[in-house]
């Protein structure tokens, strides 16, 4: 009697399930473009890749299975220690472009700024520009001989800096490229989250005699808190994954040395193109990829850890 009275219920539940599905059916079906394109765009190649780190291939012969050698190279690889060095090192630097941007967008959203539209908008053009466009500028900007920079040094009596050249320099003269490039998109977003906060909080600490600098650290940024972690979170994962700067302004893709002057400019993500696309090595670069994911998910939660839930 039992059995039968579960078995009923078992029954009515699947048909209550199914007519369920068939009268969602067709929300369904209207969302599941992104999530096939996902699947094959997004979540197929990590996987791949994943599965890839584990193999030898040079993108035509057959695949051949070698397990975690790959992995073991990279412990005793100088040149990957040493790109891992250079892409942490401008990650911290270029972070530097979070507190401009912090500081700019509590300026506009004062009262006492005119223009404010205009200023928007001249913060934000240079991430709309081509990063191509903006390193063959600032590699020109950077020039020994004609180079804008060197041009100012001059006449305050310094003489020409070698930024592309010296492997002292070619690491600022990046992060000075990126810094510009991103200040304004995160002078944006955190415009976006102090304009989300009450007035009616930052009245009634005005009315009890607060200063500026107490509203900025016991209401402005508690309540940003949100919008930084999510800058910040992006910014490690940009700043460990430099492209475009490094690779046009140190070396490009035609150097036997990517990176400049003792590989001072290698990063990563140049150095994971150089064995994928040069050296023809898939499977270690692959291997290249999930170190570095694994090494953003670190940076990411000793943020997390460490000073996210301190940000009060």
């Amino acid at each position: 009697m039992a059995s039968t009275i579960a078995g009923a219920r078992t029954t009515a539940h699947r048909r209550s399930t199914l007519h369920e599905i068939r009268r969602n059916i067709w929300p369904y079906i209207f969302i599941s473009p992104f999530f096939i394109l996902f699947i094959i765009f997004g979540l197929f190649p990590y996987l791949y890749a994943f599965y890839l780190s584990f193999n030898e291939w040079d993108g035509i012969s057959e695949m051949r299975w070698v397990g975690l050698d790959n992995y073991r190279m990279l412990l005793t690889d100088d040149l990957w220690w040493k790109s891992l060095y250079n892409s942490i090192w401008l990650m911290l630097v270029t972070g530097i472009n979070l507190v401009i941007a912090l500081v700019l967008a509590f300026m506009l959203n004062s009262g006492f700024v005119r223009f404010k539209e205009a200023y928007r908008t001249a913060y934000f053009t240079p991430i709309v520009a081509s990063s191509v466009a903006v390193a063959m500028i600032f590699g020109g900007m950077f020039g020994l001989r004609y180079g804008l920079l060197n041009y100012f040094l001059s006449l305050i009596g310094l003489g020409p800096v070698d930024w592309l050249g010296s492997a002292l320099w070619i690491k600022p003269a990046i992060a000075l490229v990126v810094i510009w490039r991103y200040f304004g998109w995160n002078t944006v977003i955190y415009l976006a989250g102090l304009q989300s906060i009450p007035l009616d909080l930052y009245d009634a600490a005005k009315v009890d005699g607060a200063r500026w600098k107490d509203i900025f650290f016991h209401i402005t940024l508690p309540l940003l808190r949100p919008t930084i972690t999510f800058t910040v979170i992006l910014s490690i994962i940009g700043g460990l994954q430099l492209f475009e700067e490094p690779l046009m302004l140190a070396g490009g893709t035609s150097s036997s040395s990517p990176g400049g002057t003792d590989r001072a400019g290698l990063t990563v993500m140049v150095n994971l193109y150089a064995n994928a696309f040069v050296y023809v090595q898939f499977g270690y670069a692959a291997a290249m990829s999930v170190a570095l994911f694994v090494v953003i998910i670190i940076f990411s939660f000793l943020y997390h850890r460490l000073l996210g839930k301190n940000l009060t």
